[in-house]
């Protein structure tokens, strides 16, 4: 069995969205079970936060501040990861921006932009880190989101985009699962992050619309995601390729 406290020990995982909610506490779970982190956000003051809490917790951590939906700027994040440490062994994509409104007030540069950092900044990490994947024979975990598995009033943009990293998820654990790269997917809801600020009630929105994406249990933290994250991406996960592991407290139940 392996041993749960040290899983990730003489790795490098570089996690996107590292600077608050999902990201930071990956980073801090991955870091306390030996993990060397590096951790990637457009904001550098989440990150300097991030990195304190991995320090306290005994861990390693680089902050790069990068953009992902931006090739030149995840080309300099992995040659940052790789300089560092010369090695990646885990990708967690988690990145990602939300915006409720309805359908027709949704902006075409709203919806470019929520698409361009959930999706496009998924495939420029994968397809940018995919050499040193397969150089460790590492693997990926996406996040993507339940709203990719069921219909999610006033989110037509970020239900796309997520359901769009679950079908990417998909062809890369076929393209490269016999060549040792393993890709899975986590589809949180129901998790209290800072991305759920963004939740309003669109004016002339049907309320009772949400009570059908309700979850059964109560709704809890990120550390919750962060170790299904962490199981995935270690050797407990090895049998793992193109899953889709729902944690939501039964919102689709």
């Amino acid at each position: 069995m392996t041993d749960l406290g040290r899983r990730f020990d003489g790795r490098v995982a570089l996690l996107t969205g590292a600077a608050s909610g999902i990201g930071r506490a990956t980073a801090v779970r991955l870091a306390a079970e030996g993990a060397s982190v590096v951790a990637a956000d457009v904001s550098e003051d989440g990150l300097a936060e991030t990195a304190q809490l991995v320090g306290e917790a005994g861990g390693t951590i680089t902050t790069l501040t990068g953009d992902v939906s931006d090739p030149a700027s995840v080309e300099s994040i992995v040659a940052a990861a790789v300089e560092e440490h010369g090695r990646i062994d885990v990708l967690g994509n988690i990145a990602g921006i939300l915006r409720f409104n309805n359908l027709a007030d949704t902006t075409l540069d709203e919806w470019n932009r929520i698409l361009a950092v959930n999706l496009t900044g998924t495939f420029l990490m994968c397809q940018t880190a995919m050499p040193r994947l397969l150089e460790s024979e590492g693997n990926i975990v996406n996040i993507s989101s339940t709203a990719a598995l069921a219909g999610q009033p006033w989110a037509a943009a970020y239900s796309a985009s997520k359901g769009g990293i679950m079908s990417l998820s998909f062809n890369l654990a076929v393209e490269f699962g016999r060549r040792g790269v393993r890709t899975n997917v986590i589809a949180p809801g129901s998790v209290e992050t800072p991305i759920q600020d963004e939740f309003f009630f669109p004016e002339g929105a049907d309320t009772s619309l949400v009570h059908r994406v309700m979850a059964l249990d109560k709704p809890r933290g990120p550390e919750y995601i962060a170790s299904v994250v962490a199981f995935v991406a270690s050797d407990d996960g090895a049998h793992m390729n193109g899953s889709v592991i729902r944690c939501d407290g039964g919102t689709l139940s």
